[in-house]
């Protein structure tokens, strides 16, 4: 029986939802704002007419660089009910990284936290279809960057006070048109735009809310980022399909995490990466179950603190696997083992998924590594290719199966495991990092020839990567490594700032001229090793603000 995704959009999720619940609470942010099923619906339909007026209209991309609050929620809506298309923005992004999605996406308005201004000042290079900036909780600053100076720019303020155009503007997206573009990072190259229908963006809620088995009753804490399809569509549209409640914060605080999760009452919740050995960490409590939060999914779970956690806390961990361009196409349930690795069973009504030969893809047997490849059985609940990059489509989707770039196995119960990265990708902190986009930076610099960055696996790092640069200078002889962080904070991601640093005379090279990683990677910390962290270097967060966390 084929499955009827016909209304698995999310405009039109919003609306059936402000129907059916009308004003009741749908999603708190810490700083006191809040959204009722029925506003959120009624406040994009307003701004969607407002940005019509500036010219966007079905196609157009629109990039959103906010943080956690109110305003994200009711701009995403409003562009999709225009029929363009959402382009969210990791607001640690800046210099050459942000530089290459303004680019690649060409936005015709551009949203920016007020905050966040500074982000565009080593940006380079016009885009000549860019109409307005929409300066969010703050003011339009004195001096614009040069890729910014020639569009109009105004408060928010200013936005929502315009006259507006018609709603006749108002269109009902399909399934199958895209909803979103969100970037991920590169491997070999810069950072690839996934294209996201309506239906691929819906199945993330959708599946998360089955195997969280959510209920109107529940409160989802989300402490992840809304740029990131984890805080977004795994956490608040499981949350809207269920017409459940949502508390959102601006950012991860360890400390702060039960206090925040017994006083929003949370019943379900997401920690990526590291956050959840973060909370370990800390010290017990008398409150550490005093708490409504039933289930957790976190990715990657450690056995020295897994079950430990699970039973100090009284919450159930649920682990999956999946990416931007996949969706989540399994997961645990209850009864399975928490094991380190244990993706879960696969959503076969979705998902066809198997373990191949990474350089020939025919299929390993059963409990042998080999690369992870899917394919969607639902049309449009899967990425529809790299926005503008073409041969990176192909790529990933050779022999019509996506490849994925990961290792993994099956056990003898058709339960996937998550072995380890086989492209060259870094995972810090929850966040992706494309090693080819620091190493453009490091290779600008002018003691710099040539660099090579790795991930390293160091203890305490919770099973992620730290982030090591390889720097060819004369001789290999050593530079101001102090100085040299100072020059890539300015144009690089906090998260993606190398800790490591080991000057060499020389990278071995393939044949064909490719550097050599492996070797650098399975060197891992030698006597010529920099630590950043052993001389107590420390990188301040761009916004400090009378609201931040620690």
């Amino acid at each position: 029986m084929t499955m009827d995704i016909s209304n698995w959009t999310l405009t039109g999720l919003v609306q059936r939802q402000a129907e059916a619940h009308g004003e009741r609470e749908f999603m708190s942010f810490e700083h006191g704002t809040t959204l009722t099923f029925a506003s959120l619906h009624r406040d994009s339909d307003h701004m969607a007419c407002k940005l019509a007026s500036l010219g966007v209209g079905p196609g157009d991309r629109v990039m959103v660089m906010l943080k956690n609050r109110i305003e994200f929620m009711q701009v995403m809506l409003a562009i999709m009910k225009l029929g363009a298309i959402f382009v969210p923005i990791n607001t640690e992004l800046k210099g050459a990284f942000l530089q290459h999605q303004m680019r690649n996406a060409e936005p015709r308005v551009v949203f920016l936290d007020a905050a966040l201004a500074d982000a565009f000042d080593a940006v380079q290079g016009g885009n000549e279809s860019l109409a307005a900036i929409v300066y969010v909780a703050g003011a339009v600053p004195d001096q614009r960057p040069l890729v910014l100076a020639s569009a109009t720019a105004m408060t928010f303020e200013a936005f929502a006070s315009l006259a507006g155009a018609g709603r006749d503007v108002l269109i009902s997206p399909k399934a199958e048109d895209i909803a979103c573009i969100m970037y991920t990072s590169g491997t070999t190259g810069p950072s690839k735009g996934v294209l996201m229908p309506h239906a691929h963006c819906y199945l993330f809620g959708h599946s998360m809310a089955l195997n969280m088995e959510m209920t109107e009753q529940d409160c989802q804490y989300v402490c992840m980022p809304l740029f990131h399809a984890m805080g977004l569509l795994l956490q608040v549209i499981s949350s809207l399909i269920t017409g459940s409640k949502v508390y959102c914060i601006e950012r991860f605080s360890p400390n702060t995490w039960l206090n925040d999760v017994r006083t929003c009452g949370a019943t379900v919740s997401n920690a990526l990466g590291v956050i959840p050995e973060f909370i370990f960490r800390t010290p017990e409590t008398e409150f550490d179950r005093d708490h409504r939060l039933r289930r957790v999914v976190a990715v990657p779970i450690a056995a020295e603190w897994g079950d430990a956690m699970e039973e100090r806390f009284g919450f159930k961990f649920i682990q999956g696997y999946g990416m931007t361009e996949i969706n989540l196409p399994c997961y645990t349930n209850a009864d399975d083992p928490l094991l380190p690795g244990l993706a879960g069973h696969v959503l076969d009504d979705f998902f066809e998924v198997r373990v191949v030969n990474s350089e020939t893809d025919i299929s390993m047997p059963q409990g042998e590594i080999g690369e992870i490849v899917i394919r969607p059985k639902v049309p449009f609940c899967f990425n529809q290719g790299y926005f503008r990059m073409p041969e990176r489509t192909v790529e990933a989707w050779r022999n019509l199966w996506f490849h994925t770039g990961d290792a993994g196995r099956f056990d003898e119960q058709g339960r996937l495991y998550y072995a380890d990265r086989i492209r060259d990708r870094i995972r810090r902190r929850g966040e992706n990092i494309s090693s080819f986009e620091i190493e453009q930076v490091l290779n600008d610099h002018p003691d710099i020839n040539e660099s090579a960055v790795v991930g390293i696996r160091v203890e305490g790092a919770g099973g992620e990567d730290e982030v090591k640069a390889y720097i060819v200078t004369d001789g290999g002889a050593d530079i101001d490594n102090v100085a040299l962080l100072d020059y890539c904070v300015e144009q690089i991601p906090r998260f993606a700032v190398p800790r490591y640093i080991e000057a060499v005379g020389a990278l071995a090279k393939t044949a064909t001229g490719k550097i050599q990683k492996e070797p650098l990677r399975q060197a891992g910390i030698t006597n010529r090793t920099w630590d950043r962290e052993a001389v107590g270097y420390k990188i301040a967060r761009r916004i400090r603000s009378s609201g931040s966390r620690t």
